[in-house]
């Protein structure tokens, strides 16, 4: 008799922990970190205000994870589009860089790649489908030169919506008729972009020279792992 009334005092508690602790990938995913000698090398070359940034991107990944995604791009979109747009040449002293989402934070300004970049790895960490995702280079038809910004896809054939740091509010492509498409990619491949749809697969995204310099970088920081 002792031993069944033991036994359903078990089966309550049991029940009663997994009513207030319901599982979910909350408790089974990796909390993002990234590695303090960076954030220190960082702070040493570009000042405190590095790691604040960098810490404050840390954050958000985490505190947001959980968020409905069409709320992530808004969080992402809103974050990165604070920091200062400053030129290549002017900032980095090279015609054509691409920082990643740790150099641009550490840095506090960059270019438009260094934008869409940083929000295209950022939602990837906080479990946006790559699939649903582009690096979409456009001519700015205002500005009238090669502008990248960051595609998101609802669904393969739904009309993607941008993520841009001219334009910092998030619109349907149809509505950016100040940008026209030139190509896209991703880590699966390069497109031939279209208004709607990614477009034609042209090569491997790997084939780019910058796309594998950005990857190598990546990977030395750990954020890839």
């Amino acid at each position: 008799m002792a031993n069944r009334k033991a036994l359903s005092i078990l089966i309550v508690v049991f029940f009663f922990f997994f009513a207030l602790h319901p599982y979910n990938d909350a408790y089974t995913r990796s909390i993002f970190t990234v590695n303090q000698e960076l954030v220190n090398r960082y702070q040493k070359q570009y000042g405190p205000g590095a790691s604040e940034r960098i810490t404050k991107w840390i954050e958000l990944i985490n505190n947001n994870y959980d968020a409905d995604e069409l709320k992530k791009l808004e969080i992402v979109n809103d974050f990165f589009n604070k920091l200062k747009f400053i030129d290549d040449i002017i900032h980095w002293k090279q015609e054509d860089c691409w920082a990643t989402p740790a150099e641009f934070l550490a840095s506090g300004a960059g270019d438009c790649e260094d934008f869409a970049i940083s929000k295209f790895y950022t939602l990837i960490k906080m479990d946006v489908s790559e699939k649903k995702l582009t690096l979409t280079y456009t001519k700015s038809i205002t500005l009238n030169q090669a502008h990248m910004v960051l595609t998101y896809y609802p669904s393969t054939s739904a009309q993607p919506l941008i993520l841009d740091n001219i334009d910092k509010k998030i619109k349907p492509s149809m509505q950016r008729t100040d940008l026209l498409p030139v190509y896209s990619l991703n880590g699966t491949g390069l497109w031939i972009a279209k208004q709607r749809g990614k477009g034609k697969l042209v090569g491997d995204g790997s084939n780019l020279k910058k796309w594998n310099e950005l990857i190598s970088k990546l990977e030395k920081e750990g954020f890839t792992d």
